[in-house]
């Protein structure tokens, strides 16, 4: 595990919440819950993940389009959230892949569980909590990285936090930002539209052209962009400070 998923994953702790792992293949899922469901967990990934790579099978190119695909009756429903996702953003459907496992988790566990969950998978986040939550974005080298954090009140409903980078990371970006947090009402779109809007950033001037694609995007409720010295952000989004401490130690 990265230094970066350690720092993260210690910093999101929610009172009141078990933390618990669950991995299969390359998703790697740090859940927070009332109660450790990392059997029923494990269970609902593979179910995601068999849904996600059947289709993929039967349907050659999906795995590999960087364009929206046409819409599909009969996909499964993570597939269905993907397709749809990644045509409002104007992305491959598997810009949407670690959002749209995290909801599907994140979605089966309120219903074992109502109440507070937040599920992240690689820094993409799908919660649902009573109170505010602080999250720290990671921008790779920027001098910001983990210095600033996004404040979020949920409210009743639950959302998507997700983060997309041309800098760090495995994910194919066409751009160079040091990282674009989208903040939407699902996590699906939050993960697409933070890859679309990366690949928009080419340098520190780019930074609004990217805000402003997002702003046009319905169910977006705002965004963070970071390159190198320079931040943007628009929207119910409220920034604050990070004091990280050196000496702490994290799982």
């Amino acid at each position: 595990m990265t230094h970066k998923r350690r720092f993260y994953r210690s910093f999101m702790a929610r009172p009141g919440l078990v933390s618990f792992h669950v991995m299969h293949k390359e998703t790697d899922l740090h859940i927070q819950a009332l109660r450790d469901l990392s059997s029923s967990a494990s269970r609902w990934v593979i179910e995601a993940r068999v849904a996600i790579e059947s289709y993929a099978a039967s349907h050659p190119g999906f795995l590999e389009s960087l364009i929206p695909l046409s819409s599909d009756p009969l996909a499964p429903p993570i597939v269905t959230c993907m397709l749809q996702a990644s045509d409002v953003a104007g992305v491959g459907p598997m810009a949407a892949v670690a959002g749209a496992i995290a909801e599907y988790v994140g979605m089966k566990i309120l219903d074992e569980l109502p109440g507070e969950v937040v599920v992240e998978n690689g820094g993409d986040i799908f919660l649902k909590t009573k109170g505010p939550v602080t999250t720290a974005i990671y921008a790779g080298a920027s001098p910001l990285s983990n210095r600033v954090g996004i404040r979020i009140s949920p409210g009743s409903d639950s959302m998507g936090v997700c983060t997309s980078s041309g800098t760090i990371g495995h994910s194919r970006s066409f751009g160079t930002a040091d990282a674009v947090t989208v903040i939407a009402r699902s996590a699906p779109l939050a993960d697409a539209a933070a890859t679309a809007a990366a690949n928009l950033v080419k340098g520190k001037n780019d930074i609004n052209i990217a805000l402003e694609w997002l702003r046009g995007i319905k169910g977006i409720s705002g965004a963070v962009a970071i390159k190198q010295d320079r931040l943007g952000a628009f929207g119910d989004v409220e920034l604050v400070p990070i004091q990280v401490n050196r000496n702490r130690r994290t799982p």
